[in-house]
């Protein structure tokens, strides 16, 4: 079954609205010590990552819009996958540096016709 891409773009935009709130006035400290933190982070970063590859799937020319897209989706087989070698450091610095760029190029998509 083929997905709109608009709903897989919502897909994206709700994970990282619930990646916010989850790690809000949050450290790596924190996100270290957590494991229902871990857990729920690890969670959302798959589902980013599952449905950019879906839409890459479906919608070639929009995903292309999505900077850093192919880490992005490469990223969603570390907590599927490789749960066991997940690096604490690594998942929190994609909180505190990538988030904002996913979040600007998935709402641009939005609002594209």
């Amino acid at each position: 079954m083929q997905r709109d891409p608009r709903v897989l773009l919502h897909d994206v935009r709700q994970a990282l609205k619930r990646l916010r709130r989850f790690t809000h006035h949050r450290s790596l400290v924190d996100y270290a010590a957590d494991e229902l933190l871990r857990s729920a982070v690890e969670r959302q970063l798959a589902i980013v990552g599952e449905a950019l590859w879906r839409l890459r799937s479906i919608d070639a020319a929009t995903a292309a819009k999505i900077r850093n897209l192919d880490r992005i989706v490469a990223f969603r087989h570390v907590p599927v996958h490789g749960y066991a070698a997940i690096d604490d450091k690594l998942v929190w610095g994609i909180i505190e540096t990538r988030l904002d760029d996913l979040e600007v190029d998935s709402s641009e998509q939005l609002k594209s016709p």
